[in-house]
Order: C-alpha cells, then sequence, then structure tokens
C-alpha cells in the first residue's frame, strides 16, 4: 500500500516557481535546496507536491524538455476568487473560469515553466448531463 503520493514539477528556477505556487496557493515551504523545494498546504498536510531542477542529474535527459501530457490539477473553495489574483499578478491565463457540465468551474493557467494547471471549485452539474448517466 502506498504510504504517500505527490506530484513534482520541473522547472528552470526553482525560485520563480516557488513563489508563484506560495502566491497563488498560499502553500508554504517545508523543504528547500538548490535542486528541490517541497511545499505544503498549512492547513491540509495531504496536499503537498515538490518542484525539481529540470535540469538536475537525478532528472532522467528525455524528460528535461518542456512540459507535455498532463496537467496538474487543484481544487479551491473559490475559483473566481482565485481567478482575480492571477489577473491582479498578471498571470498566464489560458482559459477564463467557466462551469463545466459535469460540476466543477474551471479556470486554465500556465505555470512559469509551461506546466497546464487546473484550477477548479465546485458548481452544480448540467441536468441533461445528469439525466444521462440514469
Amino acid at each position: 500500500m502506498p504510504q504517500r503520493s505527490f506530484y513534482t514539477i520541473f522547472s528552470t528556477d526553482l525560485i520563480r516557481s516557488r513563489d508563484w505556487y506560495i502566491s497563488l496557493f498560499g502553500h508554504r515551504v517545508e523543504f528547500e535546496s538548490d535542486w528541490f523545494v517541497h511545499l505544503q498546504d498549512p492547513v491540509n498536510p495531504l496536499i503537498e507536491f515538490g518542484i525539481l531542477a529540470r535540469d538536475h542529474e537525478i532528472v532522467p535527459e528525455r524528460f528535461r524538455g518542456e512540459p507535455a501530457g498532463g496537467m496538474l490539477t487543484v481544487v479551491v473553495d473559490d475559483v473566481d476568487e482565485l481567478h482575480r489574483h492571477a489577473v491582479d499578478q498578471g498571470l498566464d491565463i489560458v482559459e477564463e473560469p467557466r462551469d463545466l457540465f459535469y460540476g466543477q468551474r474551471r479556470l486554465l493557467l500556465l505555470d512559469p515553466d509551461g506546466l497546464l494547471v487546473d484550477v477548479s471549485s465546485d458548481c452544480p452539474p448540467d441536468p441533461a448531463w445528469v439525466a444521462s448517466l440514469s
């Protein structure tokens, strides 16, 4: 049985990425070195992730390029509040918040290294979609 699981982001600038995620989500630094930063939510310690220097020797050479094929999802209480913060900070917004049929309101951002970040909060699902499940 797994004891723990978290996502690790590859970065070309650890400090820039650390500050971006702390500013956006309010995480705190649990560990920091010149090649790795571990962030954790101050209220829920089960919410954590790492930031790893993309060019560090422990990253296999073929994975040191730009991010591709996935996204980091963070569920928040109020995606619209976070969107206002993102606009104020001039962050790279890929998609403005919108309600999705399955009951999430989603904002898409790009982090400083080009990773797609999905920030979502709950909203009512589309009744037609719910009816189609029966």
